[in-house]
C-alpha cells in the first residue's frame, strides 16, 4: 500500500487492524481510542473514502491509497480544514482531532448541511463540538485570543501523545482480571505462562513489594486511605489484577493469560453502599488493620461527616407559614470517556534512572508515590507527561505506572501498558454514585430557615479520592447559601463494585443536583421566581463560608459575580434563543408550543467553587532569557486540553513585554522544576500561573537592570519589549542581555489565598409526553471566571463542560449487575455526539478577582456543576412531574410522567 504517498511493504500479521499496522509503520497521527469503530480517532482515507482503521483488516487495504491526517497538510502548508480547526479553536485535547479533521475534509456542501449525521462517527469529549461545528461549517470568526501552540502540531497529527514513542524493545503487557467479586486467591500456576513463546515475566502477588497506597494523588498522600497493592491475594472487585504477563507481543501476552492456573476462595459480596453499611454485610477490607488508615473497616466506612450549625428541627418548624422540601436524590455512575485511554511506559535510562513517560495529570505526585512503593530514591525516578488525551480527574490517579516500572524491575527491559477501552470501563476509576437526601425550608418571605442533606456515596472496592470527594462534595454545594440552620450527614462505603474516583466537579455535581432541585421545589411552593430565590439566600463578599461548620481557613472572596450571572442568565432565558426558531421549534419546523405532545419549560440552578483545591497545592517554575534571546518557561503542569499551555504564554508574554508566541513553554516533566502539584481542581491557571507571572515580571526586572546597564542609563528610564531594553532611541538585544549564561528566575506559588467562582446554568426544554424524550432548546451559561484571559479557550471549558455534564444528565451510567459491568464499549454508553450539543451561549461577568494572575480565575471543572438540576429544574416546569434520578433518559421521563395520572 501507498500512505501518505509513501510505499509500505511489509505484509500484515494475520488478523491485524489497518490502525495498528499504520502506528507500527510510523503513522501515529492515527490514534486509538474505542478498537471497536465508534469514536473515529482512527479515520484514515482508504482510496479516497473515510474507513475507520480500527475496523479495516489491514490486507485488505493492500494495493490501496491511505491518507492521514498527515498527508492532509503539513506544518508549512496546512490544509484549509486544518487552518479552520485552529482558528475556531475546534480542539482541547486534541485526541480526536486528526480523525475529525481528516474525515471533515471530504465534505461536500450536502455532507456540511447534513452534519450531525455525517460527523456521527467521531466523537469529541473536550470541546462541545461548537468550535468543531464552525470549523467545518467554515462560519467561525477568529477573535483576538492567544492560539494554543500546540495547534498547528495536532490537527497535522504531528504532536506525540503518551503511547506515541515507545521503545522497539519494550515488553507489552496484558492482564488477568478476578471473574469474582470478592475472593481470595489460594493458588496460582504461572508456570505454563512463564513457557510460553514470547514471554518475559509473569507478575503475581508474589512479586508485590509489600507496600499499602491509594492510586488517589494528592499533594498529601495521608488524604487517602492506604488499601491497595500492585498485586493481593484478595481482590474486591470484578476484573482486579490476578497477574500481569509481560510478552515481546501484545498477542503473546494475551496468549499466555490463558495458561494462568488460579485456584480461588469465593467469598460473600456487596454491591449496594446502604447495604454495606448495614451491621451484617460482607467486609470488603475486613482482612486489614488499623494501620491501613481506614476509617473502619468493620463497618465497611472509607470516611464520614456529621455537622450541624444552629438547629434544622428548630428551622424547619419556624417555615411553619412558609413550605418544607425533602426530597431523595440519586445520581449514576459514570465513565470520563477521554479519548486517549490510561496508559505507561516505563524503561532505564543510560544513567541508571526509571523513566516513566505517562498519560497522567500529576507527574510528580505519581514519581514521589513509585518511590514510596518500591523504597527508590526519588532523584533516580523521572516521570515525563506528554500531552495528555483527555482527562476530566480520572487522571490524577496512579492506575498503569506502577505495574510497568515493577516489570522494568523485574525484566531489566522497557515495558508499555496501555488500557483498551473496555478496560476504561471496566476496571479503571469512575464517578462516585451518590443518594443525596435533602431538606429545604424558608418562610413565606423566601428566606432559607433550614437546609440538610444527608449523602451515601459509593466507593467501589477502593477508597482512592472517596474522601476527599465526599467532603469537597458537601462543602462549596452546602455553603454557596446562606442560613442560620445547617446540617450535613455523610458517609462513603465500601462495596465490591469497580472503584470510584476523581470526575470533574470532584462531589459537587452530585449533590447540586440534590440540593438545587430541592430549591426549585421550594421556589414553586412559595411562588416565588427560582432566580429570586437565590438572590435572597446565597452569600455575598463579608458572609462566612458555612457548611456543617464555619470556614476557618484561607478561603475568601477575590471577587464576586454571582449576581451578574443570575442576571445575565435570567435576561439571556427572557430573551429566548440566539438563533430565534430554536426557542419553541422542532426539528422539521414544527411549533412545538402548540404540540399538543410537546410541553416546553424552563429551569436555573447555580454553583460555587474554590478556585484551588485545599490542603497543598504547590506549584514551581523556572523561567529564562537563553543565550539566543529566546525566552523559555518551564513549569510542572501537564497539558490535557485545559489549556494551560496557552494561559502561561499569555502571563510569561504580559509580564516581559512579548508576543505569547515568542514563549516557549515546557512542561510535565519532573526533571523540569523542583514540584508541582499537578493540573487538578482547575489550579493550572491560579496556581502555576500565579507562579510563571510572579517569576517573569521579576525576569523583567533583572532584564532591564542588565539592558540599562549595557547602555550606561538609569533602570527607571528603560522599556522592555520583544526585541530588547530601550534607552530612548538606544536599544541592546536580548540575546546581548542574556550574555554567556542567559538570566534564570524561579518562581513559586503555595496556593493560598483561595478564591471561589460561581456558575449559572439555564435551560429551556421542551419535552415529548408520549415517549419521555427531552429536546433542548436553550442552553444558557453565565460565569464568573474573573478577568478572561482567553475568551475562545475560557468559553470553550465552558461549552465542553455543559456538554460532557448533558451526557450525565440525560442518558450516561454505568450499568452492572452484581458488579459486572455491561456498558463496556462506547456504543452502549452514549457519550454527547455533535447532534446531541446545543449551541450553548456563554457570558462572563465582569469582575478582578485579587487572588488570581491578572484577575483570573479557574474555569474548567466549575461548568459542568449546575448543569444536571437546571435540566431537572426545566423538565418539571414543562411537565409539572420531577426525575429524581440521573440520567434522566427517556424511560425515567415517561416513568415520572406516569405519576400524575397513576
Amino acid at each position: 500500500m501507498k500512505v501518505n504517498g509513501r510505499s509500505v511493504d511489509q505484509d500484515p500479521r494475520p488478523g491485524q487492524c489497518l490502525r495498528t499496522y499504520l502506528r507500527e509503520h510510523g503513522n501515529v497521527e492515527v490514534k486509538k481510542g474505542c478498537d471497536s469503530g465508534d469514536c473515529g480517532a482512527c479515520s484514515v482515507l482508504v482510496d479516497g473514502h473515510v474507513q475507520h482503521s480500527c475496523l479495516v483488516p489491514a490486507f485488505r487495504a493492500t494495493d490501496a491509497e491511505i491518507t492521514t491526517v498527515a498527508g492532509l497538510g503539513t506544518m508549512e502548508h496546512l490544509h484549509p480544514m486544518q487552518e479552520r480547526f485552529i482558528a475556531t479553536a475546534g480542539f482541547q485535547c486534541g485526541f480526536c482531532t486528526a480523525g475529525m479533521v481528516l474525515t471533515a475534509s471530504t465534505f461536500d456542501d450536502d455532507r456540511v448541511a447534513d452534519l450531525d449525521r455525517s460527523i456521527k462517527g467521531n466523537l469529541c469529549r473536550c470541546t462541545g463540538y461548537r468550535g468543531i461545528r464552525e470549523a467545518i461549517c467554515g462560519i467561525g470568526t477568529a477573535d483576538d485570543s492567544a492560539r494554543a501552540p500546540a495547534g498547528a502540531r495536532v490537527v497535522t497529527g504531528t504532536e506525540r501523545y503518551t503511547m506515541d514513542e515507545i521503545p522497539t524493545d519494550a515488553g507489552h503487557v496484558a492482564i488477568l482480571g478476578s471473574p469474582h467479586a470478592h475472593a481470595e486467591i489460594v493458588s496460582i500456576d504461572t508456570a505454563r505462562a512463564e513457557a510460553a513463546p514470547g514471554v518475559r515475566a509473569v507478575l503475581t502477588h508474589r512479586d508485590d513489594p509489600g507496600i499499602a497506597f491509594s492510586t488517589a494523588r494528592h499533594h498529601s498522600r495521608t488524604d487517602d486511605p492506604d488499601d491497595s497493592r500492585i498485586f493481593d491475594r484478595r481482590v474486591r472487585y470484578t476484573g482486579q489484577r490476578v497477574a500481569a504477563v509481560i510478552a515481546d507481543s501484545l498477542t503473546e501476552a494475551h496468549r499466555a493469560l490463558q495458561l494462568i492456573d488460579v485456584e480461588y476462595a469465593i467469598l460473600d459480596a456487596v454491591f449496594d453502599p446502604i447495604e454495606a453499611l448495614a451491621p451484617d454485610a460482607p467486609l470488603v477490607h475486613g482482612d486489614k488493620g488499623a494501620d491501613a488508615r481506614i476509617a473502619d473497616p468493620t463497618r465497611n466506612l472509607v470516611a464520614e461527616v456529621h455537622g450541624e450549625v444552629g438547629d434544622i428541627a428548630a428551622g424547619v418548624a419556624a417555615a411553619a407559614k412558609g413550605a418544607v422540601i425533602r426530597g431523595s436524590f440519586q445520581t449514576a455512575r459514570v465513565q470520563h470517556a477521554h479519548l486517549e485511554t490510561h496508559g505507561a511506559v516505563a524503561w532505564r535510562d543510560d544513567d541508571g534512572r526509571y523513566v516513566i513517560r505517562s498519560s497522567t495529570q500529576v507527574p510528580f505526585l505519581v514519581r514521589d508515590e513509585l518511590s514510596h512503593i518500591f523504597g527508590i530514591d526519588r532523584d533516580r525516578v523521572r516521570v515525563v507527561a506528554p500531552r495528555i488525551g483527555g482527562a476530566f480527574g480520572a487522571k490524577q490517579e496512579l492506575i498503569t505506572e506502577d505495574v510497568v516500572l515493577l516489570g522494568v524491575l523485574r525484566t531489566g527491559r522497557p515495558v508499555v501498558w496501555e488500557l483498551s477501552r473496555t478496560d476504561q470501563f471496566t476496571v479503571a476509576p469512575c464517578r462516585h454514585p451518590m443518594r443525596v437526601d435533602v431538606t429545604v425550608a424558608a418562610g413565606a418571605d423566601g428566606i432559607l430557615t433550614a437546609l440538610a442533606v444527608d449523602v451515601v456515596s459509593d466507593a467501589g472496592a477502593y477508597g482512592n479520592h472517596s474522601p476527599g470527594v465526599m467532603f469537597h462534595g458537601c462543602n462549596e454545594s452546602v455553603a454557596l447559601y446562606r442560613c442560620a440552620n445547617k446540617r450535613v450527614d455523610a458517609r462513603t462505603a465500601y462495596t465490591n463494585n469497580l472503584p470510584s474516583g476523581a470526575f470533574r466537579g470532584y462531589g459537587l455535581g452530585q449533590i447540586i443536583f440534590g440540593i438545587e432541585s430541592a430549591l426549585d421545589d421550594l421556589a414553586r411552593a412559595l411562588d416565588i421566581d427560582p432566580f429570586d430565590l437565590r438572590r435572597r439566600n446565597v452569600v455575598v463578599p463579608g458572609d462566612d463560608f458555612v457548611a456543617w461548620e464555619v470556614e476557618e481557613g484561607d478561603l475568601d472572596f477575590g471577587s464576586y459575580g454571582l449576581d451578574q450571572c443570575l442576571t445575565l442568565a435570567q435576561d439571556a432565558l427572557r430573551s429566548g434563543a440566539t438563533v430565534p426558531e430554536k426557542s419553541g421549534t422542532g426539528v422539521d419546523g414544527s411549533d412545538l408550543t402548540a404540540d399538543p405532545t410537546w410541553r416546553v419549560g424552563e429551569g436555573m440552578a447555580a454553583s460555587m467553587i474554590a478556585t484551588i483545591p485545599p490542603r497543598g497545592h504547590i506549584a514551581d517554575v523556572r523561567v529564562e532569557l537563553r543565550t539566543d534571546g529566546a525566552y523559555v518557561v518551564s513549569v510542572g503542569t501537564a497539558e490535557f486540553g485545559n489549556g494551560t499551555t496557552t494561559v502561561h504564554a499569555q502571563l510569561a508574554a504580559d509580564a516581559l513585554h512579548t508576543r505569547p508566541t515568542a514563549i516557549i513553554v515546557r512542561g510535565g516533566d519532573t526533571d523540569a522544576v523542583g514540584h508541582d502539584t499537578g493540573a487538578f481542581g482547575s489550579a493550572g491557571t491560579v496556581v502555576a500561573g500565579s507562579a510563571v507571572q510572579a517569576a517573569c515580571r521579576e525576569l523583567a526586572a533583572r532584564i532591564i537592570v542588565v539592558g540599562a546597564g549595557e547602555l550606561g542609563a538609569d533602570p527607571g528610564d528603560c522599556t522592555l519589549d520583544g526585541d530588547g531594553v530601550h534607552h530612548g532611541s538606544t536599544t541592546v538585544g536580548l540575546a546581548t542581555i542574556a550574555g554567556a549564561g542567559g538570566i534564570v528566575v524561579d518562581g513559586h506559588h503555595d496556593g493560598t489565598p483561595r478564591s471561589v467562582a460561581f456558575n449559572v446554568q439555564a435551560f429551556r426544554v421542551a419535552v415529548h409526553l408520549p415517549t419521555g424524550r427531552v429536546r433542548i432548546l436553550q442552553s444558557i451559561q453565565a460565569a464568573d471566571a474573573g478577568v478572561v484571559l482567553n475568551p475562545q479557550q475560557c468559553r470553550g471549558q465552558v461549552e465542553g463542560g455543559v456538554v460532557q455534564a448533558i451526557g450525565s444528565a440525560l442518558y450516561e451510567e454505568m450499568i452492572l449487575h452484581d458488579g459486572v459491568v455491561t456498558t463496556d464499549i462506547f456504543r452502549n454508553y452514549h457519550i454527547p455526539r455533535l447532534s446531541d450539543a446545543p449551541d450553548t451561549e456563554v457570558y462572563f461577568a465582569d469582575t478582578y478577582d485579587r487572588m488570581g494572575p491578572s484577575g483570573a480565575k479557574s474555569m474548567s471543572e466549575s461548568p459542568y456543576n449546575p448543569v444536571a438540576p437546571a435540566m431537572a429544574n426545566a423538565i418539571r416546569d414543562a411537565v409539572g412531574a420531577r426525575v429524581y434520578q440521573l440520567p434522566m433518559n427517556p424511560a425515567r421521563v415517561w416513568e415520572a410522567l406516569q405519576s400524575l395520572n397513576p
